[in-house]
């Protein structure tokens, strides 16, 4: 297994000036030729800490990935300490200094002298190229470990690796295998989910790992096989998934990057059939999940926000002495909206939700969080109450992510 580690450098990334989209993006360019990063560490730009860890990870893996501290200034430190972790000088490099001298001109720019120091670079390394930027990357073959080292910005990292990088550590490391296969599942938790299939867990062979990736209301179990031939190691992966489905079909509402809004449309495009919304408390995000689908206006028609008992009343024809004797947050009213936006919007199903996102708005009968769901079509209506966190953030999303569970649930059964 060939093992890889990210070590970011830049005081701004611990300061949290800086968000880090490097490491994540890095981590899936290669996990894509199948190379696994084992660890990945952000330090400062302190000197003596740099150079301990470059010693930590050369311990560990086969591949050292750095980023940052490679510009013109002073507080830039990843090149010099490169230099003095191989005991190497400087040497100055024509082709890094062609780029520079290249990218100066473009601008219209002179060429000064701290810029031009930029193509001196480690004596031991290989140049990588830098359309983007003046700094260039650097490629080290020492003591059977590779070392690169790239820019901190990330559209000249993502060209470096993407046209450089990532081919040649494909060349080199093209004989191993890592295949990931992602059953997405909705509506259980991961204690619950993990009891379920606790017998088919511990027959896994050695050489298939689980990991339980939870997010809003759904957990993903990732199987990874490892090898050395593709086919094989999908076979033993999808074996396992084969065994394991029966017990959880309920749940499992799709595979790999499917997400719950996209297996909807699928289901209603199977159909030919047409959804609408109507929403009180989530305030439009439960339509924005649906049309974030390309394609979604196939069966997508429309939402009614009836963010007051007014539109309740006067959009959706909800009674109003369901209102005043129940309240909007109650299940009398989330099916009179799921059944009104249907029939408003001539749809062939209807989904609604009303609750208190927070936070504030509750009582003692109904807390913050509390929420209804309801699902109408042709032929039936159903509702459904959760009663979901203090966050209001956290409730909306939720609240959403439940509702088109719950059509799942409805339309699957149908």
């Amino acid at each position: 297994m060939i093992k890889a580690e990210l070590i970011s450098i830049g005081d701004e990334l611990l300061y949290g000036q800086t968000l880090d989209t490097n490491s994540h993006w890095i981590s899936r360019a290669l996990d894509d030729i199948n190379i696994k990063i084992y660890q990945k560490t952000t330090i400062g730009d302190d000197s003596a800490h740099i150079l301990k860890t470059l010693s930590e990870a050369e311990k560990r893996a086969n591949i050292i990935l750095i980023t940052g501290g490679l510009g013109p200034t002073k507080d830039d430190l990843t090149k010099p300490l490169l230099a003095k972790y191989f005991d190497v000088g400087f040497v100055l490099n024509d082709e890094a200094l062609a780029d520079v001298t290249r990218i100066f001109q473009s601008l219209g720019r002179e060429l000064t002298e701290v810029n031009r120091k930029q193509a001196e670079l480690p004596s031991n390394c290989k140049m990588i190229s830098n359309r983007l930027g003046t700094a260039p990357g650097m490629w080290f073959e020492e003591r059977g470990k590779i070392f690169i080292s790239m820019p901190g910005v990330p559209f000249e990292m993502k060209a470096m690796m993407s046209e450089i990088i990532v081919p040649k550590l494909n060349d080199k490391f093209n004989d191993q295998i890592i295949f990931h296969k992602i059953i997405r599942t909705i509506g259980i938790g991961e204690s619950r989910l993990a009891e379920k299939i606790e017998e088919w867990e511990d027959a896994l062979p050695e050489d298939i790992k689980l990991a339980y990736l939870p997010t809003f209301g759904q957990v993903k179990l990732r199987l990874t096989g490892v090898g050395t031939n593709q086919k094989e190691v999908e076979g033993r992966v999808q074996k396992q998934v084969e065994k394991v489905l029966p017990a959880i079909k309920k749940y499992v509402f799709g595979f790999d990057d499917e997400e719950i809004n996209s297996s909807i449309g699928k289901m209603l495009i199977d159909r030919n059939q047409t959804i609408s919304t109507a929403e009180s408390c989530t305030g439009g995000f439960l339509s924005s999940m649906i049309t974030e689908v390309p394609g979604s206006s196939a069966y997508y028609k429309g939402s009614v926000i009836a963010y007051s008992d007014e539109v309740k009343k006067r959009e959706l024809g909800v009674p109003a002495e369901d209102i005043l004797k129940m309240g909007a947050v109650s299940e009398e009213v989330v099916r009179k909206m799921a059944e009104g936006v249907r029939k408003k919007l001539n749809t062939d199903v209807g989904l609604a939700i009303t609750g208190i996102a927070g936070p504030g708005g509750g009582s003692p009968e109904k807390p913050v969080g509390t929420v209804w769901l309801g699902y109408a079509d042709s032929n039936k209506t159903e509702s459904k109450k959760v009663q979901l966190s203090k966050d209001r953030k956290l409730n909306v999303e939720y609240a959403s992510i439940a509702s088109l569970n719950l059509f799942r649930l409805n339309y699957f059964s149908e």
